[in-house]
């Protein structure tokens, strides 16, 4: 079974929404801890950050808003602020 988007795609689309002087990131893990971090927050009742979230599951919600550029992946040396992972 295929997953859309692809690990491939969501670094891409990750890196290409980082910050200037960002660490590029080129880790799946990254991506997966991000994914559920934030599909817990929307699980706990935060808002989500796309449309047409109508029915899907916080993880697929996640992963799209990740995908979107909505939510940024941090290195653990960043300070966290709102949407950001």
């Amino acid at each position: 079974m295929m997953l859309r988007p692809s690990f491939t795609e969501m670094i891409d689309a990750v890196n290409k929404y980082a910050d200037e002087g960002s660490p590029e990131i080129t880790s799946r893990y990254s991506i997966v801890i991000a994914a559920a971090k934030r599909a817990r927050q929307l699980i706990a009742g935060a808002e989500p950050l796309i449309d047409d979230c109508e029915g899907k599951k916080p993880l697929s919600i996640a992963v799209e808003e990740i995908y979107q550029g909505k939510v940024k992946i941090l290195s653990e040396d960043d300070k966290v602020e709102d949407n950001e992972y």
